[in-house]
């Protein structure tokens, strides 16, 4: 009997990493694959990236609209809310035999806790990672107590979420899901990825994406973007791609920033609402190096041998490669960082950078374990003591 196993994505970032073993999960004989699309893959304002999914020739069983409509803490918590009812009205009707999440989006926490209340067996991908920077970090942590597999990407992770009382026998090191990613796609040519974007490489490009820091008050994240735009202002000879945030509180103000200031700087400044994966890690061969403050920079950028200036705290915490260069926001500090990653002496080192997050096969192994995987004891857990 196939096992009915269901997929949640919420995010473009998401989906990306997830995308291989989507694939992989539809067209096994033993899957009974079904995918819930929902958080801001269904919202116009960050590029309505469930069509990236249907590009891909599989439609969603379901899409779950969670009214992201607005930004401030108290429009995310409605919408945790509203997810929270609806998901549970799915899983009802869909009744899954195991339920498939990555990360530690706020959206991901609903479908998690709604599960949990249903007893039906979870498995998280991408758990024990730390980011000091955000809220994500709680809500990780706290889908890894409420989940049952756990599919990590470091032997570290592995350790950390063992310590959160996980019995080690449901814990797998896997590696990171981008590197598969980067592994298999078929990246776009450099006249290819000019036409595809509407855009002409300059002698110089970096590409920038900056998410709002949770931790830090509406008013702060403001300022440190206005740092930041004016670090670049003095660099007239770089081009700048600009990817547009993720759905996190007080995202609309970082987006309108950025529109206002490529708007005002044409020649040298591009923003979009969502590039996709293909484009995206194929923008990655092509230019010199990323700028903000993503888990891409740290994640998938070291697998293209180009630097990382990673900006803020929003990171904290994260392993690390050696193609990583860390400021803060200030300006002085943002502009001597762009000047050490265009060095002669730090491009040099780069072709020796290896990636933390291990090697391409996370896929492979975490579709293996969920069709496998014994599930009629996951649901009765018992904290591990060290």
């Amino acid at each position: 009997m196939k096992r009915k196993i269901l997929f949640i994505t919420g995010s473009r970032a998401e989906y990306g990493l997830l995308r291989k073993l989507i694939l992989a999960s539809a067209v096994d004989n033993d899957i009974e694959m079904r995918l819930i699309v929902t958080g801001s893959h269904l919202s116009s304002k960050h590029g309505s990236t469930y069509k990236d999914i249907e590009k891909d020739k599989i439609e969603p069983t379901q899409k779950i609209n969670i009214n992201l409509n607005n930004d401030s803490p108290m429009d995310v918590i409605n919408s945790m809310s509203i997810a929270m009812k609806k998901f549970s009205n799915s899983f009802i009707k869909l009744q899954p035999d195991l339920i498939v999440i990555l990360g530690d989006r706020y959206e991901i926490f609903s479908a998690a806790s709604a599960a949990m209340i249903l007893n039906i067996p979870i498995a998280h991908i991408h758990g024990g990672e730390v980011t000091e920077g955000a809220y994500d970090e709680a809500i990780r942590h706290s889908i890894t107590k409420i989940s049952h597999l756990h599919f990590v990407a470091t032997n570290d992770f592995r350790k950390r979420v063992i310590q959160l009382g996980e019995n080690p026998k449901t814990v797998f090191s896997v590696g990171g899901l981008g590197i598969d990613a980067i592994a298999d796609l078929k990246l776009l040519s450099r006249p290819d990825l000019e036409k595809n974007m509407n855009f002409k490489f300059g002698t110089k490009n970096l590409l920038i994406t900056l998410h709002p820091e949770t931790r830090v008050d509406k008013t702060k994240q403001y300022k440190n973007l206005k740092t930041l735009l004016a670090a670049l202002k003095k660099h007239k000879d770089i081009k700048f791609i600009f990817t547009m945030p993720n759905a996190d509180q007080h995202n609309e103000q970082i987006a309108n920033l950025i529109k206002a200031f490529c708007f005002s700087n044409p020649a040298n400044a591009s923003f979009y609402s969502s590039l996709g994966q293909l484009t995206y890690l194929s923008c990655l061969k092509y230019i010199d190096g990323v700028l903000g403050n993503s888990s891409s920079g740290l994640l998938e950028v070291p697998s293209f041998k180009k630097g990382t200036v990673n900006i803020g705290n929003r990171q904290s915490g994260r392993p690390k490669a050696s193609s990583i260069i860390d400021c803060e926001f200030n300006k002085n500090e943002i502009f001597y960082a762009i000047n050490k990653l265009y060095s002669p002496s730090f491009q040099k080192k780069l072709s020796s950078t290896k990636n933390p997050y291990g090697k391409p096969g996370a896929s492979k192994k975490i579709l293996k374990k969920i069709k496998t995987f014994p599930l009629n004891n996951l649901l009765n857990k018992k904290f591990y003591d060290l």
